[in-house]
C-alpha cells in the first residue's frame, strides 16, 4: 500500500511538473505557405514577419515557441481541438472569426490587394471582374471579401488552399487575377520572377466589417491568462519598435498601423 501511495504521489508530481512545463511553452499554429509572413528556407526552416513576431513576444513574455502546421481553413478547428495554443498565421480580427475563437489585441494591419496583368485594364470592383475569374487564398477574408462583394455580380470566385497555386494558374492564365494581403503578393509573386508583367491594379479593397480590425493572435475562448500575457507582451514589444522594424524588414514601406 504504501508503494502505491508513493507511486500515486509521484504520478502527481510528474502530472505538476508537465503542466507548468506546458505552461511555459506556446505552440503556435500556422500555414508556412504565405511568404513573407510564414513560409519554409531552402533549408527547411520557418521564417517571415510571424515568426519573427511569434519569437519577439515569447521572449518577452518569457515563454518557449514551438511551430505546428497545417492548412490555413484548418487553423481555427484545429486550435479549437486543442492541437496548439494560438494562432499565428496573419489571420485578421472579423467578426465572424470571433464567433468561434477569441484573439488578442491587433498588433498589424495590412492592406488587401488585387494582382492582375499590368496591361489588363482591371479593377477591384465587380463591374470590372464580371465574367472573369479571381484566385483567392481557401478560409481568407479575401475569399469571403470577394464571394461577397464579387461572386453575386458574376465573378467566378476560385478558393486555393495554396495560395502559391493561384500564382501558378495566373500565370498560366487560368485566372485573370487574384486578392491577397499586398505584402504577400509582392514578396510572394510580384518580385520573383514568374510576376514579370503584372502589378497590383487599382487601389486596396475595403470592408471593415469582413476585412476585420487588423492582425492578431487568435485564442481559444476562455484562455484568458494567456491573453492577459501575450496582450501585455504585444504592447512592450510594439514600444520596443519591434514591430515596426520587422515591418521594415520585411515589407518595405508599408503602413502596418492598427487604424
Amino acid at each position: 500500500m504504501k508503494s502505491l501511495k508513493t507511486l500515486i504521489a509521484a504520478g502527481c508530481l510528474l502530472a505538476a511538473g508537465s503542466t507548468l512545463a506546458a505552461e511555459n511553452t506556446l505552440r503556435f499554429g500556422l500555414e508556412a505557405l504565405y511568404p513573407p509572413f510564414e513560409s519554409k528556407s531552402a533549408s527547411g526552416q520557418l521564417e517571415g514577419f510571424d515568426i519573427d513576431l511569434g519569437k519577439a513576444v515569447c521572449a518577452t513574455a518569457q515563454l518557449k515557441c514551438t511551430w505546428v502546421e497545417t492548412s490555413f481553413d484548418s487553423l481555427i478547428p484545429a486550435l479549437k481541438a486543442r492541437k496548439f495554443d494560438a494562432i499565428n498565421s496573419a489571420m485578421n480580427v472579423t467578426d465572424q472569426r470571433r464567433q468561434a475563437i477569441d484573439f488578442t489585441d491587433a498588433i498589424y494591419q495590412v492592406p488587401n490587394r488585387l494582382i492582375a496583368k499590368a496591361d489588363s485594364g482591371l479593377l477591384p470592383n465587380a463591374a470590372s471582374l464580371a465574367g472573369k475569374h479571381v484566385g483567392v487564398l481557401q478560409g481568407s477574408i479575401q475569399e469571403t471579401y470577394a464571394k461577397v462583394h464579387w461572386a453575386p455580380q458574376g465573378v467566378d470566385v476560385v478558393s486555393y488552399q495554396d495560395q502559391n497555386q493561384a500564382y501558378l494558374d495566373l500565370t498560366a492564365g487560368r485566372l485573370d487575377a487574384t486578392l491577397v494581403m499586398a505584402p504577400s503578393g509582392q514578396s510572394g509573386f510580384l518580385s520573383q520572377p514568374d510576376g514579370k508583367g503584372f502589378a497590383f491594379v487599382g487601389d486596396a479593397v475595403s470592408d471593415d466589417k469582413i476585412l476585420g480590425e487588423g492582425i492578431a493572435f487568435g485564442l481559444r475562448k476562455g484562455d484568458d491568462a494567456l491573453k492577459k500575457k501575450l496582450n501585455d507582451a504585444i504592447v512592450k514589444v510594439k514600444q520596443q519598435g519591434t514591430v515596426s522594424q520587422l515591418a521594415k524588414k520585411y515589407f518595405g514601406d508599408i503602413d502596418v498601423t492598427v487604424k
